[in-house]
């Protein structure tokens, strides 16, 4: 049993682990300096404390097969379900929106699990699927593996949230063999979808779509979350102005500086060659995972890590892209510096079961 062990620590991804590792300490100092007017929350050391916890999931995770995730998928997927399910019953609500769980001091958002879920279990039905091609029976029974939470997480309603299952679905049934013809209907039906779903938009959520295009229009309201990451960014100039010293950060013209604009704080404060580098570290992790996928020993491997993959990167985009205004204001965290246990865990997760996936690429 030892030797096992010693072999599971040798053959674990160091390389993903410190990666992670320098991002998660980059972020909480950022937290720290974003929050440090506020000493009774103490936000950094519950990150720290989130980091520990993390980094111990992420080892367990990498070191029980993967297969012995996905044999135990349907009962993990609806575990999440009764979850998304309680949190429209007994969660508070909060800035309009239900998707926190408290327990005592601290809040747990299921939907931050339920992707995990998702893609273990997408991946065990995509895997068990025998022909060349996906037939359309199998499009359909993959959406509703992917729809039932999210439209439970529509529900909530957390829009950001819900569209993080949609990548796992679109490189799933990539890898799948999907035909060119579904790829147009899918196209037209997405087209549809869009139209008819801006009529059932809340307002809060149209008024965010109106701000990302014409964020000058509104100031003072939506648009300045929008105005002011710009700002803090510019300002930060190339080499950054040091931690604890952004005042757009420290006189609290930047809102929710510790969570969805983490990196506008990391841009006035550590200006563009800090990000450049956080951006560096981000891509050598995906990088390194997308290795793993090319060297998985089956399909079942390379399903669970693109799915992984697709997740953390369409964060990365989406978050950065907000904080730009590049894209919408959506509240989707940036894995690993945005403070939020549930967030964290999440992520590690992810990675274990990336690191998993190397791990046992030689086993027969």
């Amino acid at each position: 049993m030892l030797k096992q062990i010693n072999l599971n620590i040798k053959d674990f991804d160091w390389l993903i682990f410190f990666l992670s590792l320098i991002i998660s300490l980059i972020g909480i100092m950022e937290i720290y300096s974003a929050t440090q007017h506020q000493h009774s929350e103490n936000f950094h050391i519950k990150q720290l404390c989130f980091l520990g916890l993390g980094l111990v999931v992420m080892f367990i995770i990498a070191n029980v097969d993967y297969h012995t995730f996905t044999e135990n998928a349907p009962y993990i997927y609806l575990g999440t379900i009764f979850a998304l399910i309680l949190v429209l019953i007994i969660a508070p609500t909060v800035s309009g929106t239900k998707g926190w769980i408290p327990i005592g001091t601290f809040k747990i958002q299921p939907s931050e699990f339920a992707k995990v879920a998702v893609i273990l279990a997408l991946s065990r039905f995509l895997c068990e699927i025998r022909e060349k091609f996906l037939t359309f029976v199998h499009i359909v029974k993959a959406s509703l593996i992917v729809s039932l939470p999210m439209g439970l997480v529509l529900v909530q309603p957390d829009l950001g949230s819900a569209m993080t299952f949609i990548p796992p679905l679109i490189v799933g049934l990539f890898l799948g063999g999907l035909r060119f013809r579904w790829i147009i209907c899918g196209i037209l039906l997405s087209s549809l979808i869009t139209m008819t779903g801006w009529y059932n938009l809340k307002q809060y959520q149209k008024e965010r779509i109106y701000t990302f295009l014409e964020p000058e229009n509104d100031p003072q309201g939506w648009g300045y979350h929008s105005i002011q990451s710009r700002i803090a960014i510019g300002s930060g100039g190339v080499f950054g102005k040091g931690i604890t010293k952004g005042s757009q950060t420290t006189l609290g013209f930047l809102p929710e500086p510790h969570t969805d604009f983490i990196f506008s704080v990391t841009g006035e404060e550590l200006g563009f060659i800090g990000s450049i580098t956080i951006l560096g570290l981000y891509f050598l992790t995906i990088m390194r995972a997308i290795h793993v996928a090319q060297t998985a020993r089956d399909k079942l491997g390379i399903y669970l890590t693109v799915g992984c993959v697709s997740v953390m990167l369409f964060h990365i985009f989406v978050n950065v892209g907000m904080v730009l205004g590049l894209m919408p204001i959506t509240g989707i965290p940036l894995p690993l510096m945005s403070y939020g246990g549930s967030s964290m865990l999440s992520t590690f997760i992810l990675l274990g079961l990336i690191i998993n996936v190397r791990m046992n690429r030689f086993v027969n």
